[in-house]
């Protein structure tokens, strides 16, 4: 089968590689539809990822297709099923799993290949975090879930109620999912980021954009006007938007820094700020299987659709072209992948 192999920094290639072999539990899909990812593009720059993915390994971890072959022992799934895949599954035996944060599981098993024509999905992730699609669910809005379920987790981890005035920092695929999840819940949305299309897309998914020029400071000017937030989302992940968050938000209201940040980088806070103003502090990472299907669940009643979100596709072939541009400047906000053995919009 063809797939794209990641060999390190910046170096991913199209290849044709051995199918690996079912084991127990296991099933084989053919992808539908595969999606660029923001965490793709700093495997991609950086060449590696500690807890994801270690070179040389087949790449990409969003996807929805087709069940091409069932392990004979394999119950419940059938060949020709449409199905969504998460990207991990949790053990569901240690000591976080049992406390109710399976997203930090201490044995959470990933998968990546979406970047592929097939993908094997490991039988932990079939028991736990592979979902059928209903009919009318397109492949391209499916293959959302995991950066969706990933948001979900978020606005749990904030316990909002939908009435707060919420701040997002960031414009790229994860804040205007945040923008289209907070909105939805009820939440008055202001979105702060760059591009005028991304902008456009925000207000269109119901946030109340502000663009924020190239070398401009964020915390002046989202303070003009004596604007308050009960909540502010860090979707960047850059340490001086960190420190911007807890400037802009509301005595006793709730930072939520989503963006991870580059490895070894700090930040600095002003303590008597924090203390004085009982500042919520907390951080987001990953998703429960609860989350991927509260996720499916909201694309599959149209709140969250690839056609807010795709604005530029690609074949196979074209893939590493594609990083190249991303990772020069291209203000994509997801690509759509297309291995040519499926039809992506169905």
């Amino acid at each position: 089968m063809r797939a794209a192999v990641l060999y390190g920094k910046e170096d991913v290639r199209i290849e044709e590689i051995p199918a690996p072999p079912l084991g127990a539990g296991e099933v084989r899909i053919r992808i539908g539809a595969a999606l660029t990812c923001g965490t793709d593009l700093k495997v991609f720059r950086r060449g590696y990822h500690a807890k994801m993915i270690v070179p040389p390994a087949v790449f990409g971890h969003e996807l929805a297709g087709t069940i091409a072959e069932v392990y004979p022992e394999t119950e419940g799934w059938k060949i020709g099923e449409r199905v969504v895949v998460a990207n991990s599954a949790p053990c569901g035996d240690c000591f976080m799993c049992h406390h109710g944060q399976e997203n930090l599981c201490d044995d959470l098993l990933f998968l990546n290949g979406a970047y592929a024509e097939l993908i094997v999905a490991p039988a932990r992730i079939v028991e736990k975090n592979m979902l059928r699609l209903k009919a009318q669910t397109a492949f391209a809005d499916a293959a959302l879930t995991e950066p969706l379920a990933c948001v979900v987790q978020g606005a749990a981890d904030l316990q909002l109620h939908g009435s707060e005035r919420v701040l997002v920092l960031g414009s790229g695929p994860i804040g205007l999912m945040f923008a289209a999840l907070l909105t939805h819940i009820g939440c008055e949305v202001t979105l702060a980021g760059r591009g005028e299309s991304r902008l456009s897309t925000a207000q269109k998914l119901g946030a109340s954009p502000i663009e924020i020029k190239q070398n401009q400071e964020v915390v002046p000017v989202l303070q003009a006007g004596g604007r308050t937030f009960d909540v502010v989302v860090e979707a960047i992940g850059k340490p001086e938007t960190w420190e911007a968050a807890v400037q802009l938000v509301r005595k006793g209201g709730a930072v939520n820094f989503f963006g991870g940040c580059p490895s070894g980088t700090f930040v600095r806070f002003d303590t008597g700020l924090i203390h004085y103003s009982n500042l919520k502090l907390l951080a987001s990472f990953h998703h429960t299987p609860a989350a991927i299907r509260q996720a499916l669940s909201f694309i599959e009643q149209g709140i969250v659709t690839a056609a807010d979100f795709v604005n530029e596709q690609c074949t196979l072939d074209e893939l590493p072209s594609q990083f190249r541009s991303m990772a020069a400047g291209n203000r994509a906000v997801k690509t759509l992948v297309m291995t040519g053995l499926a039809p992506v919009w169905k």
